[in-house]
């Protein structure tokens, strides 16, 4: 009987060793996991000077995200049930991927958002919807003009970040390079889907993009 006792207690012994290390080990990983989520994209800042530098950039770029969600919604709005629609959907389900992963890295390194996200979500709506209105060759037209302001920015940006250090920013450099890619195949979608047919295509897509750095530049510092 002792036998068999000494035995249970040895079973019970390793199985609750196994279990501990297990835990452990998950317990390590989690934090880990914790630790590189805080580190994944940004480096701490060394000084007061890079914190504002990056808080700028990552600001501005969730604004255009979150405004770009907002223009394929009105686009959505109007279009969405036309042949035109599938497209457009395409090309704002890549939209959400990005201004989910800038409110991730938002919310990882505290900074806040623009004050002006909710005029831009009605601004991005009634700028999507009224392109829209204008036909599958108005809503084009909008789309052109908004991503090549977007993709301007992103290099505009990667050649900021390869100046600094390119390896400190190697993830926030390899982060915009992706969306950068993105913004620039919308763009190349808008062009063979006939953006270009709509009437007053240059002034459209000008004044559009007079909006755009308007909206850079106010987003950056408020």
């Amino acid at each position: 009987m002792q036998t068999a006792a000494l035995r249970v207690f040895c079973h019970w012994s390793q199985s609750n060793s196994t279990a501990m290390i297990r835990q452990c080990l998950k317990c390590r990983a989690l934090t880990l996991q914790q630790s590189s989520r805080a580190y994944g994209v940004i480096p701490p800042p060394r000084d007061s000077e890079e914190k504002e530098m990056v808080h700028r950039m990552l600001r501005v770029d969730h604004a255009g995200e979150y405004g770009a969600n907002r223009i394929y919604a009105g686009q959505m709005a109007v279009l969405g049930r036309s042949k035109t629609g599938p497209f457009i959907q395409e090309m704002w389900d890549q939209e959400k991927k990005h201004l989910e992963k800038f409110n991730e890295i938002l919310a990882e390194n505290r900074v806040r958002p623009t004050a002006l996200l909710p005029f831009w979500n009605i601004a991005g709506f009634v700028l999507g919807a009224s392109s829209a209105l204008l036909g599958k060759e108005g809503a084009m037209a909008c789309t052109v003009a908004v991503e090549e302001s977007i993709t301007e920015h992103y290099n505009n940006q990667i050649r900021t970040l390869m100046e600094k250090d390119p390896e400190r920013y190697t993830e926030l450099l390899q982060v915009i390079k992706e969306f950068r890619d993105d913004e620039m195949e919308h763009h190349d979608t808008g062009l063979e889907h006939d953006a270009e047919n709509v009437p007053g295509y240059w002034l459209l897509k000008n004044a559009i993009q007079l909006g755009c750095k308007a909206a850079i530049y106010i987003s950056q510092r408020i």
